[in-house]
């Protein structure tokens, strides 16, 4: 019992001297940080057009939504993966894109990526 008390007091005298992190969530390396550095450094489209538009299509799902599932034929090919992109109020106007940046959807497509509808979170 002794020696329970004892330790005890030493954790709780050692935990008072500890410094408090007293940085915001923004500089430890939180979600919206992660966000910010996804977003500037990664584009919002993958590989591929969709084939009734001949661009990437960007599906726009409420803010909030923070997850997004990737649907693939085999086996273990399914995963869910954060939806890092936001739609900005202001409209730039119609995107350009050459033929031969993207892909067009395969005739047996193996993933739903492969369509080219993306999803980006709206500005709401």
């Amino acid at each position: 019992m002794k020696r329970f008390l004892l330790l005890t007091v030493v954790i709780v005298a050692v935990a008072g001297t500890v410094p408090v992190d007293s940085a915001p969530a923004a500089e430890r390396g939180s979600m919206a940080t992660r966000m910010q550095y996804y977003t500037a450094c990664y584009p919002w489209h993958g590989g591929y057009y969709h084939s009734a538009w001949g661009a990437p299509v960007a599906l726009v799902v409420p803010p909030k939504a923070e997850l997004q599932t990737h649907w693939g034929w085999g086996v273990g090919n399914t995963r869910t993966t954060f939806i890092w992109h936001q739609f900005q109020r202001d409209y730039p106007g119609p995107a350009t894109y050459t033929g031969g940046m993207f892909r067009p959807t395969p005739y047996w497509p193996s993933d739903t990526d492969q369509f080219g509808v993306y999803y980006v979170r709206g500005p709401w």
